[in-house]
């Protein structure tokens, strides 16, 4: 078995994705619910929604219309109150802060709308300027920075142009430009690419990934427009107002490159790899804990991510498995109670994939049932 310790790198950057320090959270929202209306007519549209997302990630936002998408994103703006569950934003919690805390925190933020909230009678610059002198970034700064971000935006022949001048797609990229001119820590972008055309929307994404990397802004998108799903950091889909997948694209890749090390996994095509690696979850055990106890029905397949376990039966040492081996197949395949106790020897990481998931994977991969019953035969 390939040992972790050979790729150090990979594996910390797969524990940051998956278990980052709450300083490093730009948002954490934890069962959050929320009502329109009063009385009778009050009817729930967010249901129990989870989420942290760390800071510099792109965050791709998917689902119907009627969702609840948009509404998850204004919440995330300050635009609505917070009427249930926990929701942090840059650090601070929305649930119950006062509106002169509110109008500080808004400061930090990047709103790009959909309807594009043009003022009319402004020009395209006067517009991104209104953002940065409700800012107060002095002028010397902020006008190099109006008109540069204009000309990336390919308006740079319509700096001095009207919205009623303007097509729907520049129009969109102003007020692209008015969202990120102050450098915010956290942009909230509403449908921002679907009135571009496809070379506009990539210069909008890139200058996303660049704002990203070299910033840290998070960057949270709203979209029905799968040509930018390939900058996305994760991807969420909500239905009827609820997170029904969290998808880590990273943390996805880098699980497989790991697991592609495993003989287990190696023959896995890739699609069936990415679909295993999708599902799997990470834990982390104390030395001496109990990960899986003999005689308890077996409930999910563990692959040691980092560290070292003993195997005991009937309370007899039997094996000790390293980093990269893999245990709690046998109760699975079999339908029996654990017939071992496994111990963790000092701090142990494991990937786990849950019974249901295990046996869709056993089910269409002939390759890794085989090894498993091999895995099975020569443990006898």
């Amino acid at each position: 078995m390939s040992d972790l310790a050979a790729q150090p790198e990979t594996l910390e950057r797969l524990l940051r994705f998956w278990f980052p320090p709450a300083e490093q959270l730009s948002i954490s929202a934890q069962a959050v619910n929320h009502y329109y209306g009063e009385g009778d007519a009050r009817k729930q549209v967010l249901f129990d929604n989870r989420l942290d997302v760390g800071a510099g990630e792109i965050v791709i936002m998917t689902g119907p219309s009627g969702s609840g998408k948009t509404t998850l994103l204004t919440l995330l703006g300050t635009l609505r109150r917070v009427q249930e569950g926990s929701l942090k934003v840059l650090g601070t919690e929305l649930n119950g802060l006062e509106q002169h805390q509110i109008i500080a925190l808004r400061k930090r933020i990047g709103f790009i709308f959909q309807a594009h909230n043009l003022f009319e009678s402004l020009t395209a610059t006067q517009n991104v300027r209104m953002a940065t002198e409700l800012l107060g970034i002095p002028p010397v700064d902020a006008e190099p920075r109006i008109e540069a971000i204009l000309r990336r935006l390919g308006l740079g022949q319509r700096l001095h142009y009207k919205p009623k001048s303007l097509s729907g797609g520049q129009k969109q990229r102003v007020a692209i430009a008015r969202g990120i001119v102050h450098q915010p820590q956290l942009i909230l972008a509403d449908e921002p690419t679907a009135a571009l055309d496809a070379e506009s929307g990539r210069e909008v994404v890139t200058i996303f990934k660049e704002l990203a990397k070299r910033d840290g802004c998070t960057i949270i998108i709203v979209t029905h427009d799968n040509r930018i799903l390939d900058v996305a950091d994760r991807i969420v889909n909500m239905v009827d107002g609820k997170i029904k997948s969290n998808v880590l694209v990273q943390k996805t890749a880098l699980l497989c490159q790991i697991l592609q090390q495993y003989p287990l996994f190696r023959e896995l095509s890739p699609a069936v790899l990415a679909n295993v690696a999708d599902k799997m979850n990470l834990q982390r055990y104390s030395p001496g804990s109990e990960i899986v106890r003999q005689g308890e029905p077996g409930t999910d397949f563990f692959v040691i991510a980092q560290g070292e376990v003993e195997v005991l039966a009937s309370g007899k040492l039997v094996n000790r498995l390293e980093t990269g081996s893999y245990f709690g197949e046998v109760s699975l395949l079999t339908e029996q109670p654990r017939n071992a106790t496994v111990q963790a020897v000092g701090e142990v990481a494991c990937f786990s994939l849950n019974k249901e998931d295990f046996q869709e994977v056993v089910a269409t991969s002939g390759s890794f049932e085989e090894q498993l019953r091999q895995a099975l035969f020569e443990r006898q």
